[in-house]
């Protein structure tokens, strides 16, 4: 695929065609890693949040039998008292 880069607003941007972003397993609004390596700009999907946890990881994580409970923190105290 040939594109062009272009101006939009204080930034450059390029447009991806729907097929292309299909093969690469991507969709509008998935966050992406662009890097500049030799020359060459890589795009790749950004598959981790770095210095986050990833929520649905670790949902994944809780095992089946895990049941909440309340917990009780004390009574309220100053401006937060109902």
């Amino acid at each position: 695929m040939i594109t062009k880069v272009q101006k939009w607003g204080n930034s450059q941007g390029l447009r991806i065609s729907k097929e292309l972003l299909a093969d690469a397993d991507l969709a509008v609004g998935d966050a992406v890693e662009v890097a500049a390596r030799e020359g060459t700009i890589v795009i790749t999907p950004a598959r981790r949040v770095r210095g986050r946890q990833d929520l649905g990881a670790l949902v994944k994580d809780i095992p089946a039998s895990y049941k909440p409970e309340e917990l009780d923190w004390d009574p309220p105290a100053g401006r937060e008292a109902w």
